[in-house]
């Protein structure tokens, strides 16, 4: 049982769509999904998917990273009504939350890469338990960059490691993976010593634009190569205060980000 799977359960439950099951037959029919404002498009492949699961044939007229204008039909679904309702919720729901990721994530990056063309914006952690493959596969149809998957797939030394063991020694312990190495620093002078400690990623946390500038200096003066993240605090409203960096990463893409809206109508019963 896949991630699709479980979802429609969710929905479905044991019983199923009991409303629809009470008023209709096997009456068949077309729909079409409709985008209701202006967005680039995620979530088509999964919407297309749970209606293929449910039986019904699909025709998808724009594809995940194409920009979709409000009114646009996007998807056009034939089969029978109960499973085209059945699907309904899922279906825009996945392309309701995913299609606002992935906008928002296109619109912070054009505003930034004016100022620094090579800056990246990344996601974080802070996603929906059950979906975050999801929104991090919409962070990268928007043009940005995922980050860490989950703790098992980067390094990254925080301030609750740091807590608990000197930065220098976490540095030199980490470097035992074999692996990139990322730390966040609140402070210039940790940053200096991430520095000379050969971090490969340092993240300057909460700190001030002009503090950070300072930082990064600092740590460019020591190491051009090291790559600069700034995140925590960061919003569509100041992001361009931090285009010093290399990479700006806010959990606001994934928790705070405003839905796309989208309606599925049913245009013919057969």
């Amino acid at each position: 049982m896949d991630d699709i799977d479980l979802f429609l359960k969710e929905d479905l439950g044991d019983e199923g769509d009991i409303t629809s099951e009470a008023l209709l037959g096997d009456e068949e029919g077309k729909a079409y999904i409709e985008a209701k404002e202006n967005c680039i498009l995620a979530g088509v492949e999964e919407a297309e998917k749970v209606f293929k699961k449910l039986g019904c044939k699909v025709n998808v007229l724009k594809k995940d990273g194409e920009e979709a204008k409000a009114g646009e039909k996007i998807m056009e679904i034939e089969g029978k009504i109960k499973s085209i309702l059945a699907g309904e919720r899922l279906a825009l729901n996945f392309l309701y939350r995913m299609s606002g990721i992935a906008s928002l994530t296109h619109e912070l990056t054009k505003i930034c890469r004016k100022k620094n063309p090579k800056i990246w914006i990344a996601a974080t952690r802070k996603t929906t338990p059950g979906f975050r493959k999801y929104e991090k596969k919409a962070v990268k149809i928007g043009g940005g960059y995922p980050h860490r998957m989950g703790l098992y797939d980067g390094v990254l030394i925080k301030d609750n490691h740091l807590a608990c063991i000197p930065i220098r020694e976490a540095i030199r312990k980490a470097k035992k993976l074999g692996r990139k190495i990322e730390i966040e620093v609140e402070s210039i002078e940790d940053a200096i010593i991430a520095a000379e400690e050969g971090a490969d990623i340092i993240m300057l946390d909460n700190m001030h634009p002009a503090k950070g500038k300072l930082a990064a200096s600092k740590i460019r003066e020591i190491n051009p190569d090291i790559k600069i993240e700034v995140s925590g605090g960061i919003t569509p409203e100041n992001i361009t205060n931090y285009t010093f960096a290399d990479i700006i990463s806010l959990g606001w893409l994934t928790h705070s980000v405003k839905s796309k809206n989208f309606s599925l109508e049913i245009e013919k019963v057969f």
